[in-house]
């Protein structure tokens, strides 16, 4: 169902976006040919395949998660104003 002028203005209102007649016209072809494209996906059989996360099948390639730094706590607590157990203390901000 295509989009009107006035579906364009009326959106363009909502949004609170200052909108002209020459840019609503160009907006509304834009959104019609990007409904256009939406039914023409829609009317593909898509029954008995399965979903993808990747549509080439690809994978992520992610590092190993592994430890690579040391932890200093005495050193990273020199800066501390206030600290007990090793923690940092901190102002109660919510009464």
């Amino acid at each position: 169902m295509p989009l009107s002028l006035a579906d364009v203005h009326r959106i363009a209102h909502l949004a609170r976006i200052e909108i002209d007649d020459a840019q609503a016209q160009a907006t509304l072809a834009q959104l019609n040919d990007i409904f256009a494209m939406i039914e023409k996906m829609r009317r593909v059989d898509t029954s008995g395949i399965e979903p993808m996360a990747h549509p080439l099948g690809g994978r992520q390639r992610l590092r190993d998660d592994a430890v690579t730094e040391d932890i200093h706590r005495e050193e990273n607590m020199k800066n501390a104003p206030e600290q007990q157990d090793g923690l940092f203390l901190v102002p109660k901000v919510i009464e």
